[in-house]
């Protein structure tokens, strides 16, 4: 239970640092902007490029890594289904989709997880999935819809292989995957230009919240609230469901899975909302509630399974 509030203590006080600083124009007019940059090009992809290059491989052929995909893709798919009915378009939906399904597996995954479940590396998993599968799709449509000019076959294809933020986890893969060793003199300030990444995120995060009215108001309102529905409740009980139903897991295995699929929004999307200027107050206020939400989901989650 420690771990919970641990993080969820964490991630509050950066970002009431980011609103404070929003409130008082400490970074100028562009703070935001600038922050959402540094992230989005040079931050994420380092921090990316150091996870992946130490990630344990083994876990993308186990079990609870595809009751995470299988939970994760259902919990799309069903905001994908009312987003065709409402006609929301391409992208926007893409990203409604995204808050409904995409764990913050890193900067809230990683503490929760070695706190509440005693092991860091079980949220690897998800981290492996997102950002080696979802990320990229996701990305690409985002450049696809926004682009000025409808892009060839040929760009559409190498479109991921132009977005930092997948090239800097399939480097790192690389890496892995090869074993070719990289030298401290280059790793180190890669792991240091990485640590900016999930302070620099949370501090935009803080400072978009500034003049903002209540979350899921406006014409966001029921995408917002849809999106927070599937991702705190009806996503852990699909990764219940299917563990236990379709692969019998059980204990503290089966508790892992429901733990990371009850994890808020990430708040990465937030980045890639502002980077590509697609659903910003979607992503926005969805991040904000399933957040504010997620904690008494994992306290209930905790209390039912152990």
């Amino acid at each position: 239970m420690g771990g919970v509030i641990t993080g969820f203590a964490t991630i509050s006080v950066i970002i009431a640092v980011g609103y404070a600083a929003g409130r008082f124009d400490v970074l100028g007019e562009n703070g935001r902007q600038v922050l959402t940059r540094l992230a989005f090009s040079i931050a994420t992809p380092a921090l990316l490029f150091t996870v992946m290059a130490d990630a344990d491989l083994s876990v993308i052929l186990s079990a609870p890594l595809v009751v995470t995909a299988l939970s994760t893709l259902a919990a799309a798919l069903l905001f994908l289904a009312v987003a065709c009915v409402r006609r929301w378009g391409v992208g926007y939906s893409t990203m409604g989709a995204l808050c409904a399904s995409y764990v913050n597996a890193g900067n809230l995954g990683i503490p929760i997880a070695a706190y509440v479940l005693g092991d860091a590396s079980l949220v690897a998993p998800v981290l492996l999935l997102q950002q080696l599968f979802i990320a990229p799709v996701a990305l690409t449509v985002f450049d696809i819809t926004t682009a000025e000019e409808r892009p060839g076959v040929w760009r559409q294809l190498t479109s991921p292989f132009r977005n930092p933020v997948v090239v800097g986890s399939l480097l790192g893969l690389a890496v892995n995957v090869t074993g070719v060793p990289v030298p401290t003199m280059v790793m180190d300030p890669v792991a240091l230009i990485g640590g900016m990444s999930v302070p620099a995120v949370l501090l935009a995060f803080g400072i978009s919240l500034r003049g903002r009215a209540l979350p899921a108001r406006g014409p966001d309102r029921w995408p917002v609230l849809l999106s927070v529905l599937i991702k705190v409740s009806v996503q852990p009980f699909l990764a219940w469901l299917i563990g236990a139903g379709l692969f019998g897991l059980s204990g503290e295995t089966l508790f892992a899975v429901v733990v990371v699929a009850a994890l808020p929004a990430a708040q990465n999307l937030f980045t890639y909302a502002s980077r590509y200027d697609i659903g910003t107050t979607l992503a926005r206020d969805s991040v904000l509630l399933s957040t504010i939400l997620a904690a008494p989901a994992l306290v209930v989650v905790t209390v039912l399974l152990r």
